[in-house]
């Protein structure tokens, strides 16, 4: 059973789902299904840009992705001045989002490959660029409205569940493949692994660093366009709550924050699972800065025990 855990990561975020589920409908009245899709639909926009934040983490070193906030918010900024709130002006907006997205990721990229910039540092003095243009895009925006077709991608559902969670599952079965059953996948996990013995087997290492800040930075702008079109517009510090959850959910799902071993499966089940916990928190009547802490607390314990766990093997 050790074995099979070990192997399959994801089974423990999917457990902490299904117990905490259970655990909420015996102690409240409050959490019905009703609920659950209110939790799916929160996790489905949490599950982009941690996707990409997997795939950053699992290069190893250290690295981690501190743009994804500014990015998920520049970006929505981006989707709302240039399609002007119409279905004609979406093409445009997803041209720009996507120049927005590989500006991002390409910049972070060269910091980190080419001038050997600590990740952390260099994404988060990307993300301080970024935060200030979308201060100066707010300042030109006259009215908010997003095309209805992308209201509708964010907001519809399908037989009573939301269509945006069957999107992100979509996303993550696509990740999963590409780690599982690709030759880019194995390059990057034996990345994580051991960079030096992945450039020694001609690995082209500095290719596939580069190649997870640019899909992080274009899962952050999807983000970003989707939140504009769930709340008809954008606002300043929409993707704030992205960074810490980003994070949670890769380590909630068991990637290895140490890096050369990543579970696409289990950063859905850990993003659930994390939404599900600011649930119960927020069900409790926890002020916002104490649920913060418990994330943390939480995230640190996770994190701990896995540690642990290295170790012992």
């Amino acid at each position: 059973m050790l074995d099979s855990i070990t192997e399959r990561r994801w089974i423990l975020p999917l457990a902490g789902v299904l117990l905490l589920w259970a655990a909420l409908v015996m102690l409240t009245e409050r959490f019905s299904i009703y609920s659950l899709t209110g939790v799916a639909t929160s996790a489905s926009f949490l599950i982009f840009p941690a996707l990409g934040q997997m795939l950053v983490i699992t290069t190893g070193r250290g690295n981690i992705d501190l743009s994804i906030p500014s990015t998920v918010t520049l970006s929505a900024y981006v989707c709302v001045v240039v399609s002007g709130g119409t279905n004609a002006g979406l093409p445009a907006a997803l041209a720009a989002v996507l120049c927005t997205a590989l500006a991002t990721g390409l910049v972070n990229a060269g910091l980190v490959v080419l001038l050997r910039i600590p990740a952390m540092i260099a994404t988060l003095a990307t993300g301080y660029i970024l935060a200030s243009l979308t201060l100066m895009v707010n300042a030109m925006v006259t009215r908010m409205g997003t095309p209805p077709l992308l209201a509708w991608v964010a907001t519809g559902r399908i037989g009573g569940f939301p269509l945006i969670f069957f999107v992100a599952v979509a996303v993550t079965a696509a990740t999963g493949l590409l780690l599982g059953y690709t030759a880019y996948g194995r390059k990057l996990l034996a990345l994580g692994q051991s960079a030096e013995a992945a450039r020694l087997t001609g690995i082209r290492t500095g290719r596939i660093v580069a190649s997870t800040f640019v899909v992080s930075a274009i899962l952050s702008a999807a983000t970003g366009m989707l939140l504009s079109g769930y709340a008809a517009g954008a606002f300043l510090e929409m993707g704030t709550p992205y960074l810490l959850q980003s994070v949670g959910a890769v380590v909630l799902g068991g990637t290895l924050i140490a890096g050369g071993s990543a579970t696409a499966m289990g950063t859905l089940y850990g993003g659930i699972l994390l939404v599900m916990i600011v649930t119960t928190l927020q069900i409790a009547g926890l002020p916002h800065g104490i649920q913060d802490i418990l994330q943390g607390v939480v995230i640190i314990a996770v994190l701990s025990v896995a540690g642990a766990g290295g170790r012992l093997r």
